[in-house]
């Protein structure tokens, strides 16, 4: 499973569970560490201006774990009803094209496949993203 966090300009952080592992309000928290760190990176200033994210209603996300570390670390988080992927911008944005992208091919091995998705997302070109972004004022 692949996790995306990206904003107007680009990828923020691509994050790649492990083979086998699940996904769980502790596995969360720690993908929430690396992109807090990866906007301290790739996004200078964004952290001190604060942090906007969208997510959806998943177990992970809204599990008590989860709104602890948001709120320490003051995240606003964009409300998301449930059963609505027209509003996430990843589902209606993001993986549509990279589906097609990957449609036809074959890996030999996971990382070759993971090779393959952080060569698309870094072709991609900024306003691929700022589109996307944009289109979500309008849903």
């Amino acid at each position: 499973m692949a996790t995306v966090f990206w904003d107007a300009k680009g990828v923020i952080l691509l994050d790649i569970l492990p083979q086998g592992q699940c996904i769980n309000a502790a596995r969360y928290c720690s993908t929430l560490d690396g992109l807090k760190e990866a906007i301290r990176r790739k996004r200078p200033g964004l952290l001190r201006r604060g942090v906007v994210l969208q997510h959806d209603n998943a177990t992970p996300h809204s599990a008590n774990l989860t709104q602890q570390w948001l709120q320490h670390y003051g995240w606003e988080i964009l409300p998301h009803p449930a059963h609505s992927p027209d509003l996430a911008p990843s589902d209606f944005h993001l993986f549509g094209p990279l589906k097609r992208h990957l449609g036809g091919m074959a890996f030999e091995t996971e990382d070759d496949l993971i090779s393959e998705l952080r060569n698309w997302f870094d072709n991609l070109d900024v306003d691929f993203f700022r589109v996307g972004i944009n289109s979500l004022l309008s849903r």
